[in-house]
């Protein structure tokens, strides 16, 4: 599977991952203390729906074009405010033009203490994203491969934040990649929020990763999925799915709010299903 973000920019799955990352965006910033956001697979930072390489899938008509506009219970309306916001600012004229992708979305919401560091190993996004920042000092962005600053990078200075993993599954055995980073990380920074997404194409898989990240040992994993169809042979995308590890507190009473309202509007034929339950408690 490519999952190279500009050829799926807005979809269903990045509806709903970027969702989750606005929720726990907005719940760090309920402290005045700053905080930093580590985004591993951070593509271009922005994508136009018109490109080429958005055009050819169209995606996300059946995505945020199913969402950006829609009539919402308020609960979930409040919910889906911050990241909604952050569509909105890079479509100022109105309509949806530009999609923001993880970054953008991260750096509408920081306040001038918060930090974002970037990391994109594709060479021609790396450079792209490199640009989309260029004379921001609160923003940093290096090309360079994510699987590496696992042990390097953590913990950052603030002592507080989130690393965003959102690989691009070109390669068989990020599953295991995703698994191993986390015992890494974790033991180096057991107090940060990771948050991993991945996507649902076949069940077996992601229940062996399920398994895998039982079998680590690490506390405090919840597991968030929608899918938007039933399973089908051959296989292919039907859900998505994020494991955040030291969730907010509310993060699982909002996502029982908020994913059932996306399963009726992103899912075909109303057929969405969502799942919310703990990979491992306290």
């Amino acid at each position: 599977m490519n999952y190279r973000h500009a050829f799926h920019a807005g979809n269903f799955a990045d509806v709903v991952k970027h969702v989750i990352l606005t929720r726990i965006l907005a719940y760090l910033m309920r402290k005045q203390a700053p905080f930093r956001v580590i985004d591993t697979h951070a593509g271009l930072g922005i994508y136009d729906l018109m490109g080429g390489q958005a055009e050819k899938t169209g995606e996300w008509q059946d995505g945020i074009g199913r969402v950006l506009d829609a009539s919402l219970p308020a609960d979930t309306a409040e919910l889906l405010s911050p990241y909604l916001a952050a569509v909105r600012a890079q479509n100022p004229d109105g309509g949806l033009r530009y999609y923001p992708g993880s970054p953008f979305i991260t750096r509408h919401m920081l306040r001038a203490q918060d930090r974002l560091m970037g990391f994109e190993l594709h060479p021609i996004d790396a450079e792209r994203l490199k640009e989309n920042f260029a004379g921001d000092f609160q923003t940093r962005i290096t090309a360079l491969d994510a699987w590496k600053i696992f042990g390097t990078h953590l913990p950052p200075k603030e002592k507080r934040g989130l690393v965003l993993v959102d690989p691009p599954f070109e390669e068989k055995g990020e599953f295991e990649r995703m698994t191993r980073s986390l015992v890494q990380g974790h033991q180096r920074w057991p107090g940060g929020i990771y948050a991993y997404w991945y996507p649902i194409k076949e069940p077996g898989e992601v229940e062996a990763y399920i398994k895998a990240l039982k079998a680590t040992g690490i506390p405090k994993i919840l597991r968030l999925e929608l899918t938007m169809r039933a399973p089908s042979t051959p296989p292919r995308l039907h859900g998505t799915g994020m494991v955040v590890v030291n969730p907010p507190f509310v993060l699982e009473a909002e996502m029982r709010t908020a994913l059932p309202t996306l399963a009726r509007l992103l899912g075909d034929d109303n057929s969405g299903t969502t799942r919310v339950e703990w990979v491992a408690g306290e």
